[in-house]
């Protein structure tokens, strides 16, 4: 329940309260009780949310390997539409970023979430690209589920 409350602007964020709705519903009454109490413990600050609508077409171009057409407005505050081939979500610093291989810039390129103002996917599907044409990750980042789990 922390790590759900802490990540709002998470990939599939939704979905994951929505497992947690369940997992609760099922506790028997005394556990469900003490899930209670411990939540009530944990404080998280909320952060200004991106748009829903933005987050859930990114989330479905992404699930469908489908590009996605974008209105983004970058740190100087220029905008742009762009047509985007998601390849990965990733958080850093705090911020979550969809990147993908750009078309207008013929180049992968990351995009801060929070900027996107927004989002329609499209039918057509993404080309192939890799995560692996994204680069390395930085040594402390890892995917959110590992085959070793």
């Amino acid at each position: 329940m922390a790590a759900v409350s802490a990540a709002p602007e998470a990939p599939y964020a939704d979905l994951a309260a929505a497992g947690i709705r369940k997992i609760m519903d099922v506790l028997d009454p005394r556990t469900r009780a003490q899930a209670h109490e411990l939540a009530h413990r944990i404080w998280v600050k909320d952060l200004p949310a991106s748009s829903r609508a933005v987050r859930s077409a990114l989330e479905e171009a992404m699930a469908e390997q489908r590009l996605i057409r974008i209105r983004y407005t970058s740190r100087d505050g220029s905008t742009t539409t762009r047509d985007v081939e998601p390849v990965l979500f990733a958080s850093a610093s705090g911020r979550w970023y969809l990147v993908g291989w750009c078309r207008l810039r013929n180049a992968m390129r990351w995009f801060a979430v929070s900027r996107i103002e927004r989002a329609s996917v499209t039918m057509t599907p993404g080309s192939g690209h890799t995560v692996h044409e994204v680069g390395e990750p930085p040594e402390n980042a890892k995917p959110v589920y590992g085959e070793d789990e």
